[in-house]
């Protein structure tokens, strides 16, 4: 803690330095530092990790899209097939519409 007593920032001569980055090494004020991951990082710091993290997620993020699309496409269909399996199994008198008048009958003309 000594040391970091004596030091500056690296940007701002005038003002006293607060923290020491992990990356670098250097020394910075509070206005040329901030905290990412739990740590204290420099701005030169922060932006080349951040480079690093984005450009690891772009690897497969292709990939994943044209798994996803297929995915929900494999979905839509095996509903609508099964829909369509329902329907056809459908007794014909629903489709030609006497079931309706056939319970109709039967409400007006109690046994």
């Amino acid at each position: 803690m000594a040391v970091l007593v004596s030091q500056r920032c690296l940007h701002h001569a005038l003002r006293e330095a607060v923290a020491r980055c992990p990356e670098c090494g250097q020394f910075f004020c509070r206005e040329c530092i901030t905290e990412h991951d739990d740590r204290v990082i420099c701005a030169a710091c922060l932006q080349r990790v951040a480079v690093q993290k984005t450009a690891h997620r772009r690897r497969f993020g292709p990939l994943l899209r044209v798994v996803a699309a297929g995915g929900g496409l494999l979905v839509a269909w095996v509903f609508f097939f099964i829909l369509g399996r329902l329907l056809v199994n459908i007794p014909p008198e629903y489709h030609e519409g006497t079931v309706w008048q056939r319970e109709l009958e039967d409400l007006q003309n109690p046994p």
